[in-house]
């Protein structure tokens, strides 16, 4: 667990445990609603919950990350969520560095995130990429996606 300060509230990073798998999904639903990340089903987050780390302010998760791993070298960072009233503040950036940081103790050489906005990733070391770069099997969630047939999602990758 790791406690750091964003602006005046303290905030601790830590990794998900089972009992965060409901605030995760109410943190992702609305972004889900609007087509800007993928819909997370409970059953999914409690199969994946320990690629998620969150962010807790108090009691209250305001943010999550996961680090999926695909195979010895490479790694996805997805479903990156910061809770509108913690937005601005740093949080997005210290979840990121918090799975990288998790990639590079993996012992990953690359990872990789597809987003709408790459303006996060790219000051924090992430190039854009061609999608067609990526190996097939970092797609199989594209099928559940809305936007599957208008695709509009940007590939980012960093050497860890």
């Amino acid at each position: 667990m790791e406690t750091r300060s964003v602006g005046s509230p303290v905030v601790v990073l830590r990794k998900a445990s089972v009992a965060d798998a409901e605030a995760i999904a109410a943190l992702i639903q609305p972004y889900a609603a609007r087509d800007l990340m993928l819909p997370r089903p409970l059953p999914q987050l409690y199969e994946g919950i320990r690629d998620f780390h969150v962010a807790c302010t108090g009691e209250r998760l305001s943010g999550c990350v996961a680090l999926h791993v695909f195979d010895a070298a490479l790694g996805e960072i997805k479903s990156l969520a910061v809770s509108p009233d913690a937005q601005h503040q740093g949080l997005g950036t210290q979840l990121v560095q918090r799975a990288l940081a998790e990639a590079r103790a993996l012992g990953l050489s690359r990872v990789f995130a597809l987003v709408l906005r790459d303006g996060l990733y790219t000051r924090l070391g992430f190039q854009v990429v061609e999608r067609d770069a990526l190996p097939q099997k970092v797609w199989g969630e594209c099928i559940f996606c809305p936007k599957f047939h208008r695709c509009d999602e940007v590939a980012v990758a960093i050497d860890v």
